[in-house]
């Protein structure tokens, strides 16, 4: 009886130890990864500005945080990045926005001139379903079926099922809504006045 109290005992001292050393090894990892993942971003984040503003030589003169509440009242986030050229003229602004699409978040960002017309956009994050959903990268740009580029999204930009002008993807209305709905709060969220915002010019190289 002892002897199996014993070897139970080392069981667990030795699973305490291999979990120890796991959590160690893998909070190391994290740490390592972590400066590589958000440069990551940082470069992905700065090409799709360049992307949306149909522009490689500019300044992000401002970043505005701006949070609206939507229909049902859910608080949604919305970052705008005010854009200059090299010679500090105003080009408008790429505007980070979320919304829910068929798989989970669609974060899109969408760049307007000074005027509010679309200029490009592109899509910073989704889950969409891959053939499906996941064609609002190209379904939307100019030339495509659904394209949105020189609109004016003061009234809101609707698929065409919904009684807008606007083709949907191919048997994924649902990811179409989510995708315009982002393109619309981005608009209105470029248009106010923020409240709060963080400011600073940063070149992209």
């Amino acid at each position: 009886m002892k002897k199996l109290e014993s070897s139970l005992t080392n069981m667990v001292l030795v699973l305490t130890g291999v979990a120890v050393v796991m959590g160690g090894i893998l909070a190391y990892v994290n740490h390592l990864t972590e400066g590589p993942i958000a440069q990551q971003k940082e470069k992905a984040l700065a090409d799709g500005i360049k992307t949306v503003m149909v522009c490689d030589d500019l300044v992000v003169s401002k970043t505005d945080t701006v949070r609206q509440n939507d229909a049902k009242g859910k608080e949604h986030t919305y970052i705008i990045y005010q854009i200059q050229d090299a010679q500090q003229q105003d080009l408008g602004a790429a505007v980070e926005s979320t919304t829910g699409g068929f798989g989970g978040d669609l974060k899109v960002l969408v760049g307007f001139d000074t005027e509010g017309k679309i200029l490009g956009y592109t899509l910073l994050e989704h889950a969409e379903t891959p053939g499906l959903g996941a064609k609002a990268d190209k379904w939307f740009q100019k030339g495509g079926k659904g394209d949105i580029i020189g609109k004016d999204p003061k009234e809101p930009l609707t698929v065409s099922k919904d009684g807008g002008q606007v083709d949907a993807i191919t048997a994924s209305t649902i990811t179409s809504r989510a995708f315009l709905l982002a393109v619309n709060n981005a608009y209105n969220a470029y248009k106010v006045t923020p409240v709060d915002a963080q400011t600073g010019a940063t070149k992209q190289q």
